[in-house]
Parts: C-alpha cells; structure tokens; sequence
C-alpha cells in the first residue's frame, strides 16, 4: 500500500470510528511503526484535516456549525454536573482555557461529547493522575462549547446560569477555532 493510499485509508478509519484511535492501534492495522503514523497524520493536517490527538487516539474533528466561549467557576465536586449538564443538552466541551497571571493562556483539548466520555475524564481526574487545570486560577476557566445551532448554545448558557457556574459570556463564535 503507498503512502497515499494509506493516508486515505487512516482518514476513512478514524471518521468511521466511534472511539478515538491510537497512533499503534493504526500503526497495527497498517503494519507500520508509530512514527509513520505520526508522520501521516502531519501530512494529513497539512491537507486540510481538522485531526485532533485526544489522550485517547487520534479523532477528526466533526463540523459543528457554531460554538462560543463561556467564562465560568466551580469546584471540582461540581465538575461532573457541569460537564454532563452540557453533553445532556447536545454541546460538546471543546476545551478549557485558563488565564494564568504569570503563565498567561493556557489551553487543553477535551472533546467531550457524551456522559461516557464525561466518565472517562473524572476516571483519569479522580484516579490522581492530574488535578483540574481550573485549580491553578482559583476555578475560574473558559470553556469552548460547539453546537449544532445558537438555540443550543443558548439553553447552555442558560442552564450554566441558573447552576451558578456562568461568571460572563467572554466570546461568540462562529467558526473553530
């Protein structure tokens, strides 16, 4: 199989694909090293393929049609409820952000989509392997929420409001970013 081909294939794997896939599960499936991969996925990005590296695998970015910034604060008890409010209402936590006096802004990718997934990160979070990047700013953070529609990104904001977790709307969007 060329290059090509192959990187054809991995971009048809990983949107086929209900769960993240790991560079040596493609390594696996394509009899390649890691490193080939890596380097397919570059080529990839460089094509124009919005694929995201999650601690889970490699996913590709699914086009949801607009998405904003919300500022917001809670503890980490609350940190479940507020992740699970968002999925339950059809919004997928992109990121969190924070705005570090000495740091300055920092981002990590989070993806989060469903409760499943929601499970996951308080799995990884709870089993001691990191704390919340909220705690380093005194649970103030930003997420990136994406939608399928405003109305959408409208009932989050409301229910983030009647939780108490909304501090302001800091950004509107209308593409990724």
């Amino acid at each position: 199989m060329s290059g090509s081909d192959r990187r054809a294939d991995i971009i048809r794997q990983v949107q086929n694909s209900s769960v993240p896939l790991s560079g040596s599960r493609l390594a696996e499936i394509y009899h390649v090293s890691r490193q080939v991969i890596v380097q397919d996925i570059a080529l990839l990005r460089a094509e124009g393929y919005d694929i995201i590296s999650t601690n889970r695998g490699y996913i590709l970015n699914s086009a949801k049609s607009v998405s904003r910034v919300f500022k917001v604060q809670h503890t980490d008890e609350q940190l479940t409820e507020e992740l699970c409010a968002i999925v339950d209402l059809g919004g997928t936590v992109k990121n969190v952000m924070v705005n570090h006096r000495v740091y300055g802004h920092i981002a990590a990718e989070m993806n989060i989509d469903s409760r499943r997934k929601v499970g996951e990160f308080m799995e990884d979070i709870l089993s001691g392997k990191s704390s919340p990047l909220k705690n380093i700013t005194s649970n103030y953070h930003y997420h990136k929420i994406i939608a399928d529609k405003e109305e959408t990104l409208d009932m989050i904001e409301e229910m983030l409001k009647e939780k108490g977790f909304l501090v302001e709307v800091k950004y509107n969007f209308s593409e990724s970013q």
